[in-house]
């Protein structure tokens, strides 16, 4: 028991020096912004219920839910948390129990037999700090792995907003078509009789058939984009295969109805991209990665270990644990490299060669998540713009067609005029459409670009401890 408690004591008090530079946060000479309290919206957990429109807060939560990438990423935070739990039991002592028994002889003729049972204790004192860095280490890539985790979040949830919005524009635009078609079929039964009257030509009679038919083309077409559109919907969503051949996607709001937020200053405050999980998983991995020179540096240094061992070894099994039987021993063992064929030394630049690229990567990703909101910013406000022309355009055209129709009515014009502009209001009005799908999609954008509120700083903290 004494041994026990010396060897303890070794693991709690042995502190020697800790090898390696001590991590530093590189300079990425970002510009200031504006109050980050402007973004507010843009950065909380569930940034999309900004939209107003239960059923896709529905499936955001399926998503985190039930999604298999997402699953495969939570696997991953766990097995980086079991490193974390392996690399802090190196600076415990390890023990272990072991008995045995056996007869050892030769040609003359059989020992006695022996017999053995005890407690095995080893600790390496850690004076050079490898240990200390190796669960630094160990501890950095938890958190880069939970940052990742939660990049694959903000990806998958941006994602699904995106696809349900896709989904709320492709059944504007059938509706647009639906009405137009029967626009056209009306034409057609109108050209018809006026045809067979005598009053129409042929050549009138079939360019309307030939635009009727184009516009039913484009119908169907609209719906094949739909039904892929909902497939890719139900594979985000972790629907079984039967469920999405079964299952009717739900709709909430339609596409002119979900809520569009104010717009959002020009001037980006650059002290939210530290909130992008990539750009926190980013540093983290930086910071294992310097712990890890740490690591490399203490192979120069020699290492020393103490054990010990404690039980009973008699050669009559049943005296075994008498008190005459009792053993034990205690050793310290020192091992120092002298020739390694420099091993060592290229595995310490192999070391910082790995630091190195991780900080290019590093900075790689800070300068990326800068250029993701800045067009995020200017893309929530260029689109907004681009869809107040879309609808302006959109109520001179139908305007114009209702004008149209009553002159070619009236016969003062022909078809090809009529024709002309139907298919310019039909142009005006999908290009309506899209533009507010672009709109919705600018602001997903943005919050994704902000990091959508998944970046948690009492997450990162606790993981310091």
């Amino acid at each position: 028991m004494r041994l026990l408690n010396l060897l303890t004591a070794c693991a709690i008090f042995s502190v020697g020096c800790t090898m390696g530079p001590n991590y530093k946060r590189p300079d990425t000479t970002l510009p200031q912004g504006a109050d980050a309290s402007n973004y507010s919206l843009f950065t909380q957990q569930n940034w999309w219920t900004m939209f107003g429109d239960e059923v896709l807060n529905e499936m955001e939560d399926a998503a985190l839910k039930y999604n298999w990438d997402l699953k495969a990423a939570v696997a991953r935070v766990d097995q980086a948390r079991a490193a974390v739990a392996m690399a802090g039991a190196n600076q415990l002592p390890s023990m272990s129990a072991g008995a045995s028994t056996g007869r050892e002889g030769n040609a003359q003729g059989s020992k006695e037999s022996l017999s053995r049972a005890g407690l095995n204790a080893s600790f390496e004192l850690d004076l050079w700090g490898k240990y200390r860095r190796m669960k630094e280490s160990a501890r950095a890539k938890l958190l880069a792995t939970e940052a990742a985790r939660d990049t694959v979040k903000l990806a998958l949830t941006s994602e699904v907003a995106k696809q349900y919005f896709t989904m709320l524009m492709l059944d504007d635009q059938i509706e647009i078509a639906q009405r137009t078609l029967a626009a056209r079929q009306e034409n057609v039964r109108i050209y018809q009789s006026r045809y067979e009257a005598g009053y129409a030509t042929e050549v009138d009679l079939r360019r309307m058939q030939a635009n009727m038919s184009s516009v039913k083309a484009e119908e169907e077409n609209l719906r094949l984009q739909l039904s892929k559109t909902e497939t890719a919907l139900a594979v985000l969503l972790g629907k079984s295969p039967r469920a999405m051949a079964e299952e009717r996607t739900a709709r909430g709001k339609k596409l002119n109805e979900v809520t569009l937020v104010p717009d959002v200053p020009a001037d980006l405050p650059s002290d939210l991209l530290e909130r992008r999980p990539d750009v926190m998983s980013a540093e983290e991995n930086l910071i294992a990665a310097n712990a890890d020179i740490g690591v490399a540096r203490t192979a120069y240094f020699p290492s020393i270990s103490l054990t010990a061992a404690a039980g009973y070894a008699s050669t009559a099994l049943t005296s075994l644990v008498s008190g005459g039987a009792g053993v034990w021993s205690l050793a310290g063992a020192v091992s120092a490299p002298i020739f390694e064929g420099g091993k060592i030394k290229a595995e310490n630049k192999q070391a910082e060669a790995r630091y190195q690229e991780v900080l290019a990567n590093y900075q790689k990703t800070v300068q990326l998540a800068f250029k993701e909101a800045l067009d995020a910013l200017n893309s929530n406000q260029m689109y907004r713009q681009i869809y107040d022309s879309y609808l302006a355009q959109t109520s001179d055209m139908r305007r114009s067609y209702e004008l149209t129709k009553k002159q070619e009515d009236a016969g003062l014009i022909g078809v090809t005029d009529l024709l002309s502009v139907e298919e310019t209001l039909l142009s005006a009005e999908m290009n309506l459409s899209t533009a507010r799908k672009n709109e919705l999609d600018a602001v997903v954008d943005l919050a994704k670009a902000l990091g959508g509120g998944w970046t948690n700083q009492d997450i990162k903290a606790a993981g310091r401890k």
